[in-house]
């Protein structure tokens, strides 16, 4: 996991609470951000490494937030074929300049995936990007790949899962047994179904009390539970989920995420 933090980050600027100032590596979450590698064509080896044999690496990242480049840096990232976006709020896309250096290194375009809504704000935001304009430093090239139904990426078949952050419409990603999930507040029924059969999840959990956008620890068991993974990881967590003193113990096979964290899948 290259972040499992909320939109200020943790430690939050100017906090003094117990787990801004606790110094605990693991109280320390640069913004949500996953990247995923495997060796085609035989499939995901890795979430956040790179073991395992086969053909050349794949390397996707979900969401470039504006610790992108610092998390580049802490916790490697060889090449980058390919950028998975949920949404277009700032903490997921602001680093996105920052994949020019691909661009420079490998040559060519790097494809972006994302809803319709979340590609016409980074044709907006980014607007330059697509700009007839003088170079300069450079501008990262992007293409923009909207989905809404399963495509392939690097051998492998990734399935958008559609959810609610409030009222606005956004993407998880499931790709074989993994899937993805943050800044959720409502699954709908059809998303679940096509979350039957997931090992691993990454999981939505801001806080203990509710938010109107996010879910609360409870509501991100609850759906867990429901979903029915083996292994439940919970990010996108806010500063008063304290790793190393939980409120109360969680459900077995349910935990906090923490940056760095890396798994591999069969």
């Amino acid at each position: 996991m290259f972040g499992c933090g909320t939109s200020s980050g943790v430690p939050v600027v100017g906090c003094d609470c117990a787990v801004c100032v606790s110094g605990h590596p693991k109280n320390r979450r640069l913004r949500a951000s996953l990247r995923i590698s495997w060796r085609a064509p035989q499939g995901p080896q890795a979430a956040g490494g790179d073991e395992g044999g086969g053909g050349p690496e794949f390397v996707a990242v979900v969401d470039v937030g504006p610790d992108f480049r610092q998390q580049a840096l802490t916790f490697g990232l060889p090449r980058l074929d390919a950028v998975l976006l949920t949404h277009a709020h700032a903490d997921h896309i602001m680093g996105l300049d920052d994949v020019r250096v691909f661009n420079f290194r490998q040559g060519g375009e790097i494809p972006l995936y994302g809803n319709g809504q979340t590609l016409r704000a980074i044709r907006h935001v980014f607007s330059y990007a697509f700009e007839e304009s003088q170079e300069g430093g450079g501008k990262p090239k992007l293409s923009l790949c909207p989905v809404s139904t399963p495509f392939e990426l690097g051998g492998r078949l990734f399935t958008p899962l559609p959810i609610f952050h409030g009222s606005l419409p956004i993407l998880g990603y499931r790709c074989g047994d993994l899937a993805y999930i943050t800044d959720c507040s409502e699954i709908p029924e059809s998303t679940f179904a096509l979350l039957e059969g997931v090992q691993v999840l990454i999981l939505d959990a801001l806080r203990y009390h509710p938010h109107s956008t996010h879910f609360s620890l409870n509501e991100a068991i609850a759906a867990s539970e429901r979903i029915g993974a083996r292994r439940t990881i919970f990010t996108h967590l806010a500063h008063d989920i304290d790793y190393r003193w939980p409120r109360f113990e969680l459900p077995p096979g349910m935990e906090f995420g923490y940056d760095g964290l890396s798994f591999s899948l069969p």
